[in-house]
């Protein structure tokens, strides 16, 4: 470890602590209300723009569960140790800072997008796999992870639940979390069931990345079988956020990332995908379509009466 460990950990997470802390945007619980599942601290950054739109724009709430522990994102941590004075690219000091430190960058982030309440569900961050059924049966206790989701959507009463569509050649960690979200939905009844969508985001140089466009459902898992013959909903991250076009909701999109000091590949994707897709699963109650297709209208009328 590098310096006094204690010191440097202690103000890094007062600091991020008192951003985290600055007020948002006030909530009146007008507006949808939503809950992010994920799988990484991070992994909020897919839905980044939407989400500050619903919190900022349509008077909603979103709240947020995080799977795991995010102690598995350490190969790519060198630039920030500075910041922390830690090994952070040593495994064994990453597994034992890095679950605080990533909840803390996590709430930075949230502050940005207006994320109102977070639970962590802190399964085992392992490594990367695209095998679900390892995650699934031999890391995470997925019955645990499962009823604690369907407890949270029961009593949080969301409208909408957001997931990261399951393509195959994605992370395992990603494709489980969705999949027990979507178990867990399943599992409330039908007054409680929120809507679930599946969110990748769009790369107009490459309209199917990573197999996005084209995907049905994950083999195997027919919970994931998303809606046939119906386009994804969109939210362009190119919308203008002032009045002569020269900001747009990017900017919010990279804000998330940067907050995500030790996650060097993240910064990666600074100004990288143009616009939010949501694919709406079939296992929905098809009655909740209308509710889908009113917000998506309501975030592009907003974005437009805007200008």
């Amino acid at each position: 470890m590098k310096g006094s460990v204690a010191s440097f950990v202690a103000a890094s997470l007062v600091a991020l602590n008192l951003l985290a802390a600055r007020p948002i945007a006030a909530q009146t619980g007008e507006g949808p209300v939503v809950l992010l599942v994920t799988a990484h601290p991070d992994d909020e950054a897919m839905f980044a723009a939407s989400v500050y739109r619903i919190t900022h724009d349509l008077d909603g709430v979103v709240d947020l569960a995080l799977v795991t522990d995010g102690s598995g994102g350490f190969r790519y941590s060198q630039l920030a140790e500075p910041i922390y004075g830690l090994d952070l690219t040593d495994q064994e000091v990453a597994r034992r800072f890095l679950p605080a430190i990533r909840k803390e960058e996590l709430r930075a982030a949230g502050a940005i997008m207006g994320i109102r309440d977070y639970f962590f569900l802190d399964e085992y961050d392992h490594a990367y796999t695209e095998n679900v059924d390892t995650v699934l049966h031999h890391v995470w206790d997925a019955d645990r992870a499962r009823g604690r989701l369907t407890e949270i959507m029961a009593r949080g009463r969301y409208d909408f639940v957001f997931v990261h569509l399951p393509v195959p050649d994605f992370h395992a960690h990603h494709k489980a979390a969705s999949i027990l979200a979507l178990e867990a939905a399943a599992a409330l009844p039908d007054s409680l069931r929120p809507v679930v969508l599946g969110s990748f985001i769009g790369v107009e140089a490459d309209p199917d990345f990573l197999g996005a466009s084209t995907f049905t459902q994950l083999e195997g898992f027919p919970v994931t079988r998303v809606a046939p013959d119906l386009d994804p909903f969109i939210f362009d991250r190119r919308t203008p956020l002032s009045p002569d076009g020269r900001l747009d909701y990017r900017i919010v999109a990279n804000w998330v990332i940067a907050a995500h000091k030790t996650q060097g590949t993240m910064q990666l994707l600074v100004n990288q995908g143009e616009y939010e897709r949501f694919w709406f699963f079939a296992v929905n109650d098809p009655a909740g379509l209308a509710a889908t297709r009113q917000l998506f209208e309501r975030l592009s009328a907003q974005a437009n009466s805007e200008q």
